[in-house]
């Protein structure tokens, strides 16, 4: 007995250690950085913008719970540090959504994306249409909870966007992955024809190509925040007058031919957007 104790005994110990060892081994992982690449150029820009923007939103609702949106977006550049004052994108949305129960709402949707020109157009890119389109598909996820006076709201979407021009893929994706988390809160007035409301959202790149990782990992691209007000204009119709900042950044990664000299420069944007938004829900 006292043989085979000793050996369960020993056993024992034997598998603790190798328990506390691979319990070592993942924490050593998970503290360390992935590899980092050295850049044989790094640089920095910054840029700053005042944006307007206008949107008009349809949206169709059924008792089921089913709805289908419609909207459309226009963003111009006031002012641009880097490009000047122009035309900078349009969103072009249909969407489909449903809500299951009473806290859920599910949303998939598509957004044709249309870029303005910047400081790096020229004759050729303005030929190829494809330069200038996105293809944007979304699926999200929200849950709220109302309370007396307010409704918070935790909105996850993942976003898939695909260009069809031609990119290096050592630099860029074709296909770009996005994660973005929006936490939000809409305040009603008892009484009154109108609602506040405020939201902030982060956005984290999901599959950043390797050169491009912030550390040898994926990083966050976008920081938003903003703040409005909904206008009731009838029983069918609202106004949406918002203030947004953004905070936008991205490493763009240059590699020449030889493949021997890689080039980063980090980007920053700082935006400020006014905007209004036309809603017709029947």
């Amino acid at each position: 007995m006292s043989i085979s104790n000793s050996i369960s005994g020993r056993a024992a110990k034997c598998s603790n250690r190798s328990l506390s060892a691979v319990l070592i081994a993942i924490a050593v992982l998970l503290v360390l950085p992935a590899k980092a690449w050295d850049y044989d150029s790094e640089a920095e820009t910054t840029s700053r913008s005042a944006q307007w923007r206008m949107e008009a939103d349809f949206t169709k609702k059924w008792k089921n719970g089913l709805r289908l949106g419609i909207n459309e977006e226009l963003r111009f550049d006031l002012y641009n540090s880097a490009n000047g004052a122009a035309f900078r994108k349009s969103y072009t949305t249909l969407s489909f959504g449903y809500a299951p129960i009473q806290y859920v709402k599910l949303d998939v949707g598509y957004s044709l994306k249309v870029l303005g020109p910047d400081s790096t157009w020229s004759a050729t890119k303005r030929a190829d249409i494809n330069e200038y389109l996105r293809h944007r598909v979304f699926f999200t996820v929200t849950a709220s909870y109302k309370f007396d006076y307010a409704k918070l709201y935790l909105r996850e979407r993942v976003l898939m966007e695909a260009r069809t021009d031609s990119v290096n893929p050592l630099e860029k994706n074709q296909v770009d992955w996005q994660l973005r988390s929006r936490l939000g809160a809409d305040f009603l007035v008892p009484g009154k024809p109108y609602k506040p409301y405020l939201w902030g959202e982060i956005a984290n790149t999901l599959n950043a190509p390797e050169y491009q990782q912030k550390n040898g990992h994926q990083f966050i691209c976008n920081v938003r925040a903003q703040a409005g007000i909904k206008w009731r204009v009838s029983k069918l119709s609202s106004l949406d007058f918002y203030y947004r900042f953004t905070y936008g950044y991205d490493r763009d990664i240059n590699i020449t031919k030889k493949k021997g000299y890689i080039q980063l420069t980090e980007e920053k944007l700082y935006q400020h957007s006014i905007g209004v938004a036309y809603n017709l829900d029947w």
